[in-house]
């Protein structure tokens, strides 16, 4: 038998657009009226899809709609998500900060949560007192909190501050003392949101490691959102995607994050292109990006040789006057290095399918940008877009246990190493 441990059935959120407390009154005196007469809120009816990026045409949004799922003990939920889909709003409804709108939240056991930087901390109160006051949120004792004081301290690094007020302490000091606090004093549900991006790599690491303990070693739950698909892939063992305040997957975690880094319909590494890409000399059909071995719907990985194949179609017969190049850039907008298929192959009259190999861990993870060029007789550009595709590259072969964060850099050349 499944033993769950949290079950979320129907949650959804809707807030008003705004500023706030105007026109609120006669909208909850409308809301009464209908509860009397045994009606349904009338605005629940009413309401946009939480979409940040557009206007929309009522004052009410639903930043989450219709969320169902079950979460077994010892698993490690990832919640994954764009900014603004819905992930912190549905920490917030689990942890019990804020209430659902419609549908209900079914826990067994203490929830510990680690929402945002500093919640549930009082900020004119030392370190050592925000430790007692998490401690008895959580319903426990003095003395059970007492026998857990000097692990957490040890644990924060933050030893010579503890006798100091909190609102003194830097926002990774915080961090570190707010996540021993909920790590350590044994809640049946640990909830974290972000913010361990706060803190350094050393206490990532730290993080991720005691994390793992609980989940694996204590058995104890764990719901995970960040933004770092390569710690969720080490970490979670099952994720959800939000999107506009929906799920949109549920699954293993590799599928869930194959999913996110695919994009919604379109796979992110694979691009077709229409009638806007028809010219006279030349048709674009397609760029893609996979592992040698794999599709391009599936997550590229760092350890795997990497194929950019690019699908066209040159119209005239003199083809080998043309040639590609690919100008290639970081998330930053950095431009990394050029390069092109010109002295190494032809293209030819017709249908060209052209291959570029990326060695095995040349590419550090991380997002990567391509811009196109088609030159005529290496000198004229007859075509350039700039990002005409972009790829995410994911670390999956670093135990995150052992190592958190990345090496410098974008790339990993391998060079060659002798020993006289």
């Amino acid at each position: 038998m499944k033993d769950i441990i949290l079950k979320a059935e129907n949650i959804s959120k809707q807030y008003r657009l705004g500023q706030v407390g105007t026109g609120t009154l006669s909208h909850d005196l409308n809301r009464w009226w209908h509860q009397i007469r045994g009606k349904e809120n009338p605005y629940l009816k009413i309401g946009d899809t939480n979409d940040r990026s557009t206007k929309g045409t009522s004052d009410y949004v639903w930043a989450l709609q219709d969320i169902n799922f079950e979460v077994q003990r010892g698993e490690v939920l990832g919640i994954i998500g764009k900014n603004g889909a819905g992930k912190s709003t549905l920490l917030k409804i689990l942890s019990k900060v804020t209430a659902p709108t419609t549908g209900t939240i079914k826990s067994r056991g203490r929830i510990a949560s680690l929402l945002e930087v500093g919640t549930g901390f009082n900020g004119e109160m030392t370190g050592r007192e925000n430790i007692y006051l998490n401690g008895a949120i959580l319903g426990m004792t003095k003395k059970e909190i007492t026998s857990k004081l000097d692990e957490i301290i040890e644990f924060s690094g933050c030893e010579r501050y503890i006798d100091t007020p909190v609102k003194r302490y830097s926002s990774g000091m915080t961090v570190r003392l707010a996540f021993a606090v909920a790590a350590f004093l044994e809640p049946e549900i640990l909830v974290i949101d972000e913010v361990l991006a706060v803190g350094d790599a050393e206490f990532q690491k730290k993080a991720i490691g005691k994390m793992q303990d609980i989940s694996k070693g204590e058995g104890r739950t764990v719901l995970f959102v960040s933004h770092n698909m390569a710690a969720v892939k080490s970490l979670c063992t099952r994720g959800i995607i939000l999107e506009h305040g929906k799920v949109v997957f549920e699954g293993g975690i590799e599928n869930a994050v194959s999913y996110y880094l695919g994009g919604d319909a379109e796979a992110i590494n694979l691009k077709t292109f229409g009638k806007d890409y028809d010219f006279p000399v030349f048709k674009l059909n397609e760029i893609s990006l996979k592992n040698e071995g794999r599709n391009s719907d599936d997550v590229l990985l760092e350890n795997e040789l990497i194929i950019l194949s690019t699908k066209l179609e040159i119209k005239t017969q003199d083809a080998e006057r043309y040639h590609l190049t690919y100008h290639l850039y970081n998330e930053m907008g950095e431009a990394m290095f050029s390069f092109s298929n010109s002295g190494s192959t032809s293209l030819k009259s017709g249908q060209n399918i052209i291959s570029c190999n990326f060695p095995k861990s040349f590419f550090q993870s991380g997002q990567y940008f391509l811009s196109l060029f088609i030159v005529e007789d290496s000198k004229q550009p007859i075509f350039v877009e700039n990002d005409i595709i972009s790829f995410t590259v994911v670390d999956s072969g670093r135990e995150l246990g052992t190592y958190m964060g990345r090496e410098p850099g974008y790339i990993r050349p391998q060079f060659e190493w002798t020993i006289e």
